[in-house]
């Protein structure tokens, strides 16, 4: 990546310590990525920064004693610095108190730099869940316009549109107001044209809503595509992809998403509702200095944000905040875990008062059960976890193979030719099938539902016998026709899900998984609960039965079995645990049954594990080749600092600057010829007595200020990084004096350092490069690539096939 761009004077950097990468498979131009102004321009302050603020600043009078715009900030697909983020954070703060002593007016900026961070959770709350309420109520309505069109005002979907009717409860879905399209343009709903013609609407909207998505997010917002937690992942890692959660991005998400979901795709909106969530935090940070100014705050909003993202999604405030806590935050402090906590309440109450599915409820498939579980159960339980191990394994290695095959051949040049595709056959198939035509979340509620005297559903036409009801639990019962019919449709409906959500996670549209992956579960819990219930039914007298389970009773919930089935199919996918079980309890507001979520959730963790340690998010951050170094996994290999640091043996030497004998000229070479982003500052060649370190985008833009700003600042001027610079001759030029710019307090180690231990330094502090010294000289680098190079060697695979092409 040699910069052709650089000319004397003025510089054009466009370099990072990590190449440049493709987001989610997406070619992306970045002239257009930068949809939020860089913070070049905003983040001035600080530029008295010494490693870590450790050694106060410089009291020289040089040029730099003024905030200079750019300096401390960073360029785009760079990580960020943790260890000074915190350290300009700790400076700032101390000022701010040390001045709140000193009159009124400064006593009250303290108390409103203190306040600021919880009124910004208030307004991510609020913003989130006005958007997701937004989203589920337009999703309804359109996914309902496949099938027609409402007479008394086609803004009501089919449920709003049949409320006022008078018709019967059992013909509720067949009210006067509400009109198939067969009905409308034929005037008749019956016969072979009628259903052609249904079939033919169906597949044509679906075409249309899709194709209007994945052109959108093509034309407008190219990262819109996808779920965003892989990308939000490594965001809170600290990387940086600028325009990822910007406006832009936000706006073109949000409508995308809503257009994606009622196309039918086998895809879910709770994923990127994260990723929308995460947009609103990222946008609303500009508000405060205290947020906008710097980037390791910035991280602890966004951690947040996605816990109101999940706690809109699924209506579970508290598994949002565990959710952000265990799946995607990378440093979650307790002040955090508190912001979190309110911004996740604020977001669900704000949902709720928006109610959109008018049950007031915050999801469409809430559900109570009333049956106690028995613990012969847990045998069932556990199998509905294997089997959810089983299909995230299978689903990963599957999806990951074709994402790759999209990434590496012709195919991902097609994205909208890939969408038209898969929503075709995907329409094509869904409709004929009842469980397939209505939305996922429909589904899913059909499946969780605990039937009742007065359901019309073909999963509750039972043989009634109604003399042994008791209250309002109705009793164990023959399946009828109804059910029989039910079970091999949505047998039919699984092998449909499982193939083709497969093709669908990963193509150019927000696509979410979360529920395809309890859809898929659901089915296999609700036919495994049918089945269990039909065997106590007429097998009762058999052993494992006769103790709780006698003749009238009501011993089974297959609705239970299909919740079971969905925690265990969606933890085999994101290998959740905690925060999935309590999602799913909160979901069904029962208690009592968290054991049988845990059983599950443990089970299909374990097998999944067993087949392959990536969940989904983890295997798509490193197909994308994101620098995220994984917290959860252990670095047990003997190796040192000195097996990994550059330059290696037949290495040229490390490029270095010394700290008062190169000219601006001299510096000026070296970030021409180099792509580093950034160099360590010795006392001179010689020694290789180390000094502090320099970051390339620093050194530019001070450079280029001094050239324009300073008087007698020329090409031969000497740089000087020191508090006293060596007397020169008076016919000399002026001296640059860059001391302020310079860290004086990196990370060092000893070339003999175990990796185990650099490699815990990297995830704890977040580095972006260590240094290696030995007796105190300066020997080579460390930096984040390198160390992720170094994991993917010592696990057998190719360092340069995973990271960045």
């Amino acid at each position: 990546m040699d910069q052709k761009g650089y000319r004397r004077g003025s510089f054009q950097s466009s370099t990072s310590d990590e190449d440049m990468l493709e987001i989610a498979g997406a070619s992306v131009d970045l002239s257009m990525a930068d949809d939020d102004p860089p913070l070049d321009r905003e983040m001035g302050g600080f530029s008295s920064y010494n490693g870590g603020g450790m050694n106060g600043t410089s009291t020289m009078m040089d040029f730099l004693e003024e905030p200079l715009p750019g300096v401390g900030t960073y360029e785009d697909f760079n990580t960020i610095d943790w260890v000074r983020e915190k350290s300009r954070d700790r400076d700032r703060h101390r000022e701010i108190t040390n001045r709140s002593k000193e009159s009124t007016w400064a006593l009250l900026h303290s108390v409103s730099d203190a306040f600021s961070g919880w009124l910004l959770m208030l307004l991510i709350g609020l913003l989130a869940g006005s958007l997701a309420g937004l989203i589920d109520i337009s999703a309804h309505w359109m996914t309902d316009l496949k099938e027609g069109v409402c007479l008394a005002g086609f803004w009501f979907n089919h449920e709003h549109c049949c409320w006022k009717s008078n018709t019967t409860f059992t013909d509720r879905d067949k009210c006067p107001e509400w009109k198939s399209w067969a009905q409308l343009i034929l005037g008749h709903a019956e016969g072979a044209f009628a259903y052609i013609l249904n079939y033919f609407m169906y597949v044509v909207w679906a075409l249309m809503f899709s194709l209007l998505a994945v052109l959108l997010v093509k034309g407008f917002a190219p990262y819109a595509c996808g779920s965003g937690i892989p990308e939000i992942k490594t965001i809170l890692s600290g990387f940086i992809i600028r325009g990822y959660l910007g406006k832009w991005t936000l706006v073109i998400k949000t409508i995308t998403l809503v257009l994606a979901v009622s196309s039918g795709l086998s895809l879910g909106k709770e994923g990127p509702l994260v990723h929308v969530a995460c947009c609103c935090g990222n946008i609303l940070c500009h508000l405060f200095t205290k947020y906008r100014k710097n980037e390791a705050k910035r991280r602890e909003v966004l951690s947040a944000a996605a816990a109101a993202g999940v706690s809109v999604a699924f209506g579970a405030p508290i598994g949002g905040v565990l959710f952000s806590l265990e799946e995607v935050s990378y440093y979650f402090p307790l002040k955090t875990l508190w912001r979190s906590f309110f911004a996740a309440l604020v977001a669900a109450f704000t949902l709720r008062s928006i109610n959109p599915f008018g049950n007031s409820r915050l999801v469409l498939f809430y559900v109570e059960f009333h049956m106690p579980w028995h613990l012969l159960e847990l045998v069932p339980f556990i199998l509905l976890g294997i089997f959810g191990g089983l299909w995230g394994a299978f689903f990963i290695r599957s999806n990951i193979a074709w994402c790759r095959r999209r990434k590496t051949t012709r195919l991902g040049k097609y994205p909208v030719l890939e969408v038209f595709v898969v929503t075709a056959i995907t329409a094509i198939l869904a409709f004929p099938n009842e469980y397939t035509r209505m939305s996922t979340s429909e589904l899913i509620s059909e499946l969780f539902n605990d039937c009742g005297i007065l359901d019309s559903s073909k999963l509750c036409e039972y043989v009634n016998d109604f003399n042994s009801t008791k209250g309002d639990d109705l009793p164990d019962r023959a399946a009828g026709p109804g059910v029989y019919t039910a079970m091999w449709q949505l047998a039919l409906a699984l092998i449909m899900k499982v193939f083709i959500t497969i093709f669908t996670f990963g193509m150019k549209v927000p696509s979410g998984l979360f529920i395809p992956s309890m859809a898929v579960g659901a089915i296999a819990g609700r036919l495994l609960g049918v089945a269990m219930e039909q065997l106590a039914f007429y097998h009762h007298d058999w052993a494992i039965f006769s103790g709780w389970c006698s003749q009238g009773a009501d011993c089974i919930t297959p609705g239970l079995y299909a919740m079971v089935g969905a925690a265990a199919c969606l933890g085999g996918v994101t290998r959740m645990t905690v925060s999935l079980v309590v999602i799913m309890f909160e979901l069904t507001g029962g208690l009592e049954y968290i054991v049988p979520l845990m059983a599950a959730a443990m089970t299909s963790k374990w097998v999944a594990d067993a087949i392959g340690r990536e969940g989904i998010y983890d295997a798509h951050i490193r197909l994308n080749g994101y620098p995220f170094l994984e917290a959860k996994e252990e670095f047990s290999h003997k190796t040192r600092a000195m097996d990994v640091m550059r330059p290696r043996k037949n290495d040229p030497p490390l490029t270095v600057i010394t700290q008062d004998s190169m000219t601006v000229e001299d510096v000026e070479t070296i970030v021409t010829k180099t792509t580093y982003s950034g160099y360590p500052v010795v006392v001179s060649r010689a020694s290789q007595r180390l000094v502090g370190f320099v970051l390339r985008r620093d050194l530019i833009i001070s450079i280029e200020n001094a050239r324009k700003k300073q008087d007698g600042i020329v090409s031969t001027s000497i740089i000087c990084f020191t508090d006293y610079c060596p007397p020169l001759p008076p016919s000399s030029p002026s001296v640059l004096k860059l001391r302020s710019i310079l860290d004086l307090s990196p990370f060092t180690v000893t070339d003999e350092t175990p990796m185990e231990i650099v490699v815990d330094i990297f995830r704890k502090l977040g580095l972006r490069q260590c240094l290696v010294t030995h007796n105190g000289k300066l020997l080579g680098i460390i930096t984040k690539k390198d160390v992720l190079k170094h994991i993917a060697q010592m696990a057998n695979q190719d360092p340069d096939s995973i990271l960045f092409n």
